[in-house]
């Protein structure tokens, strides 16, 4: 019985394919992992994205449609001030205090 198994020129075929496919092939099984857990990062990243854009859509049209949002915006990316006002700016990190 062993016998016949060894001899069997399919069988052996068969498992010196599967190994090779599996291990010496040029897309072996580690560059399909390694393909797959890139594939979701690039998922993942894609979806931040995504997101990412729904609030910019969101922001510039809260910009476009409303003005105590435009000076808020201006105010707060710009340092903009009126003329009556004084600006003053409170540094978070002691690195940029000097």
């Amino acid at each position: 019985m062993l016998k016949s198994i060894c001899t069997n020129k399919y069988l052996i075929t068969g498992i010196i394919f599967v190994i090779w496919m599996t291990f010496f092939d040029r897309n072996d099984l580690t560059l399909q992992f390694r393909r797959i857990h890139e594939l979701s990062q690039l998922e993942e990243s894609e979806r931040l994205m995504n997101e990412q854009i729904a609030d910019t859509k969101n922001e510039l049209n809260l910009l476009k449609t409303n003005p105590q949002t435009l000076e808020k915006y201006a105010r707060e990316k710009y340092l903009m001030k009126r003329d009556n006002e004084d600006l003053f700016i409170i540094a978070s990190d002691s690195s940029s205090i000097r």
